[in-house]
């Protein structure tokens, strides 16, 4: 190891988790949604989406400080059919009332063919594709989508952020190869992947972020001025510019916020924020489609096919021989199988924030050795 803000320690998952639980049960959530959140929230951290694993607890706790989080509600079922529901998250954290609401579409599906299930009154869920891996450990295929907070999508040609991330995450399963899982905020990087680069003092990319000029930002600490404090600049829509095509990712995070906030009824962060009072919840919505591939073909057929499919991008000769060609899920399974054997990594910077975290709730910091 070394030493300064490059040092990393590398924690077992099941005492991340641990300490997560901990944490969530001293703020008041109840033991049984912050087990699922704690394991949704280790899962993550094991697949290699650090932005959105334990790093998250320092925004959460805020949220809980700020008064806008309802650590111990519990979600409601508001409406129910035979293949749509939707669920209110009562003000809680994202995390049990979407494991609830795509496990529920999968029910559906099994059943029906296909399900659908909307939640409203949510708060941040973690990573989208850890839910859609719900629907392909079932059998089903996922889509998840989600509207956001946080003002942070500069759209196309505009100056100062209207949109979130607003994450899309779709999987499929296959037989012998990985599931297929893409995950992917509509921005061009996550906001919380600029605040590890920052957490690691390291450069960002050009193109990530920008100022209200629409110049590239890659200090990684005023990126994240830009980003959490000032009225303009932000993050770029997924493509960066205009000339690279940002009007898709734009319009794809456009998609997320209607299936994922319009639909359910929860509100758009920027119109909220001209009313929004002390205390109000986030009103972040989330949507879960699950398909039942045994609906459109014989039972089987679709595992075997898509394998086909994976199978003949591998064989696509790569540029670079010791770079093989991927499909979108095998790296986070790869960095998993790591991670399970090394251990999660944390940082310097996250683990100082965790240890004050641990010492206000009043609970064992049990991160390091």
């Amino acid at each position: 190891m070394q030493g300064g803000s490059s040092h990393v320690i590398e924690v077992p998952a099941a005492r991340v988790r641990q300490q997560i639980q901990q944490v969530l049960v001293a703020w008041g959530m109840p033991e049984d949604l912050a087990t699922t959140t704690a394991d949704l929230m280790a899962e993550t951290d094991l697949l290699g989406i650090d932005s959105h694993g334990i790093s998250m607890l320092p925004s959460y706790e805020a949220k809980l400080r700020a008064g806008t989080l309802h650590i111990g509600a519990r979600p409601r079922l508001v409406r129910d059919s035979v293949a749509t529901a939707l669920l209110d998250g009562m003000g809680g954290l994202g995390y049990p009332v979407a494991a609830q609401a795509m496990n529920l579409a999968v029910d559906k599906a099994l059943a029906h063919g296909v399900g659908a299930v909307s939640v409203r009154n949510s708060h941040h869920f973690g990573a989208a594709g850890v839910y859609a891996r719900i629907a392909v450990r079932r059998g089903t295929v996922g889509l998840v989508t989600s509207s956001a907070t946080t003002l942070i999508m500069v759209p196309t040609h505009g100056a100062i952020p209207v949109l979130g991330t607003n994450p899309i995450a779709f999987a499929a399963p296959a037989a012998q190869n990985e599931s297929f899982v893409l995950d992917m905020a509509t921005t061009t990087v996550a906001a919380n992947k600029v605040k590890v680069y920052d957490f690691y003092g390291k450069p960002l990319p050009a193109g990530w972020a920008m100022d209200g000029q629409g110049r590239s930002v890659t200090d990684s600490a005023e990126a994240m001025r830009y980003i959490f404090d000032h009225a303009e600049g932000g993050l770029s829509p997924l493509g960066g510019t205009p000339e690279m095509s940002s009007h898709k990712g734009y319009g794809l995070a456009m998609m997320a916020q209607i299936l994922g906030g319009t639909l359910s009824g929860s509100a758009m962060a920027a119109r909220k924020a001209v009313t929004r009072q002390p205390g109000d919840p986030d009103d972040v919505g989330h949507f879960f489609l699950a398909l039942n591939p045994d609906a459109f073909r014989e039972s089987g057929s679709f595992e075997d096919e898509l394998d086909e499919v994976i199978d003949t991008l591998h064989e696509t000769p790569p540029v670079d021989p010791a770079v093989p060609v991927q499909v979108a899920g095998e790296p986070e399974a790869a960095e998993r199988e790591r991670r399970l054997r090394d251990g999660i990594p944390i940082s310097a910077a996250l683990e100082q924030r965790l240890r004050a975290i641990c010492e206000r709730s009043g609970v064992s910091y049990m991160l390091a050795d």
